[in-house]
C-alpha cells in the first residue's frame, strides 16, 4: 500500500491575504488554499514547507495524519490568553511542546502508533473541524485540553515500552483542572486523535472537581460586565466591530473567570505510576466483569436447551 499523509491548517482569528496566499501557494502547487485554511494530501513525496514556521506566521491551528501512525495537532494562541509559564507545567518530551513566537504561543501535540502502520480508516478531513474547539476552551482558561494531552503522553508507555525509562514512574502529574469527569465533544475529539484511553481518564477524573462548581452563572457574569470601566466597553466594543467577536470573547471569559473563580482545593499530586496502575487495575476488572456476564450468559443458554 502506498504511503499518506495529511496536511490541513486554519486561519481563525486573521485570514491571509492575497501576498501571503501565495507565498503559501508556492510551497504547494496542488493543495486547496483559501483566505482561511490549507488542505493537502500526499501518497508520495513530501510538503515542502515547515509547520512550524506556517503556524508561527499565519495560521492558528494545524492537523498532520499519516497512514504510518503519526497523529499531530498544533494550535496557535496568544501569550496574553494563553501562559506560556502554565503551559510548561503539562509538556511531556517531544509528545506535548511548545514555543513562543512573538506573541504568540504555539502548541504542538503528538501521538505516535507505529504498531498499527498502514491503518488508516477514517476521515481525515473531518478530524480537526472536529478538535479545533480546545483552542478557544483554553483560550477562555480551560486547561483541560492540555491535562489530555499530558495524559496521553505517558498513556503510550502502555502501547510501548520503549517510549519512557522507568524512571518516569516517580514523575507527577501537573494541576488536574476541574471537569475531566465531563469531557466537550472537542475534548473528547482530542483524547480520541491522541489515543487516550478512557480508563485512564476515568482514573485521573477521579481528583478533578465537577465543573458545575466553577460553571459561568449568568447574573454574576452580568454585574462583571457592569463593573467594567466605560473607556474599557468602548474599546472592547470597537474591536468587535472590527472583526476580532471572538478573541474579544475569550479574552472577556478569561477575565471573569480569574475574578470570580472559587478557591478549590488542589487535589495531591499523584505520580505516574499511580495512574498507570489504577487505570491498569480498572481495565482488569471491567475485563473479569465482562467474562463473568459472557459465562452467566452461557450458562442461561445451556440450561434453556432441551434436553436430547
Amino acid at each position: 500500500m502506498s504511503e499518506y499523509q495529511y496536511y490541513e491548517f486554519l486561519a481563525i482569528d486573521r485570514p491571509l491575504d492575497d501576498a501571503e496566499q501565495a507565498e503559501v501557494r508556492s510551497l504547494s502547487t496542488r493543495a486547496r488554499i483559501t483566505a482561511t485554511s490549507f488542505v493537502n494530501e500526499y501518497h508520495w513525496g513530501d510538503f515542502k514547507g515547515n509547520p512550524n514556521r506556517l503556524m508561527e506566521r499565519y495560521y492558528d491551528a494545524h492537523l498532520y495524519v499519516t497512514n504510518w501512525g503519526t497523529h499531530r495537532v498544533m494550535l496557535r494562541l496568544a501569550c496574553d490568553l494563553l501562559d506560556p509559564g502554565v503551559v510548561e507545567d503539562y509538556c511531556v518530551d517531544d509528545q506535548l511542546s511548545s514555543w513562543v513566537a512573538d506573541e504568540f504561543i504555539v502548541l504542538d501535540f503528538i501521538s505516535e502508533d507505529h504498531a498499527g502502520e498502514f491503518d488508516f480508516d477514517y476521515d481525515a478531513e473531518a478530524l480537526l473541524s472536529a478538535i479545533v474547539g480546545v483552542r478557544a476552551e483554553l483560550a477562555a482558561g480551560d486547561l483541560r485540553p492540555l491535562y489530555l494531552a499530558w495524559l496521553a503522553a505517558y498513556g503510550a508507555w502502555e502501547r510501548d515500552e520503549d517510549v519512557f525509562d522507568r524512571d518516569a514512574d516517580d514523575d507527577l502529574e501537573p494541576p488536574v483542572p476541574p471537569g475531566l469527569a465531563m469531557l466537550t465533544a472537542a475534548q473528547r475529539a482530542l483524547a480520541d486523535f491522541l489515543r487516550l484511553d478512557n480508563d485512564l481518564i476515568a482514573i485521573a477524573g477521579q481528583a478533578s472537581p465537577p465543573l458545575e462548581e466553577t460553571a459561568d452563572d449568568p447574573d454574576d457574569l452580568a454585574a462583571w460586565v457592569a463593573r467594567l470601566p466605560v473607556t474599557e466597553k468602548n474599546r472592547l466594543l470597537a474591536r468587535v466591530v472590527q472583526g476580532e467577536a471572538a478573541r474579544v470573547r475569550m479574552e472577556l471569559l478569561r477575565g471573569f473567570r480569574g475574578d470570580t473563580a472559587p478557591a478549590i482545593p488542589a487535589p495531591a499530586r499523584r505520580t505516574v505510576a499511580d495512574l498507570l496502575d489504577d487505570a491498569a487495575r480498572r481495565r482488569a476488572d471491567h475485563e473479569r466483569r465482562l467474562a463473568a456476564q459472557r459465562a452467566d450468559e452461557e450458562a442461561r443458554r445451556e440450561r434453556a436447551r432441551p434436553s436430547p
